[in-house]
């Protein structure tokens, strides 16, 4: 801390908790090396609607199978509120602080939404095109009218019919994400 351009002392950010999920941390402001000094406590900043974050994640289905990660890449950034990631993700994120980890589940209808039948349709084999043999779990690409582009997925193949799926693949499941809240922006 610099007083008429004399140094009495140096300004030290301590931390009162490891940030565990669910703690209420704050801030501690000290002067250090200056006769009388005090202590000034500050709440610690949570992530609130309107901020720029960025999260580590690891995305799990309830089997554990991991279905997206950030590992190895930098942090997935987004501002709250904004509608940028599913709703259950942003809400998760929301009231954590820095350095904060935790894990959330989110129902499959604050996700990608329940399975939804009318999205589902079965085609002859004849109907595609003569260089494609469908094959299940096969990602295809249909071309609809005003030249829409449609991602499917064959779900099933029975006898001369395929049955092509185009919901999102993770619609109707409950996603498990470990979250760890690296920045406010």
């Amino acid at each position: 801390m610099a007083i008429y351009g004399k140094t009495y002392g140096t300004l030290s950010v301590k931390y009162a908790n490891g940030h565990s999920s669910g703690s209420q941390g704050s801030r501690y402001y000290q002067a250090s090396g200056v006769r009388g000094a005090q202590t000034l406590e500050v709440p610690m900043p949570t992530a609130k609607d309107g901020d720029k974050v960025k999260v580590h994640y690891t995305g799990k289905l309830d089997d554990g199978q991991i279905f997206d990660s950030s590992e190895g890449r930098p942090p997935l950034e987004f501002t709250l509120g904004k509608q940028m990631v599913i709703h259950g993700f942003e809400h998760g994120v929301l009231g954590m602080e820095i350095s904060e980890k935790k894990t959330v589940t989110i129902p499959h209808d604050l996700a990608y939404g329940s399975v939804k039948k009318e999205l589902i349709a079965e085609f002859k084999k004849s109907d595609f095109p003569e260089n494609i043999t469908p094959q299940v779990g096969q990602q295809l690409q249909m071309e609809q009218e005003k030249n829409q582009v449609l991602n499917v997925v064959v779900k099933e193949i029975n006898g001369n019919m395929v049955t092509l799926d185009a919901n999102h693949p993770l619609a109707g499941k409950q996603l498990n994400f470990d979250i760890e809240l690296v920045e406010i922006a």
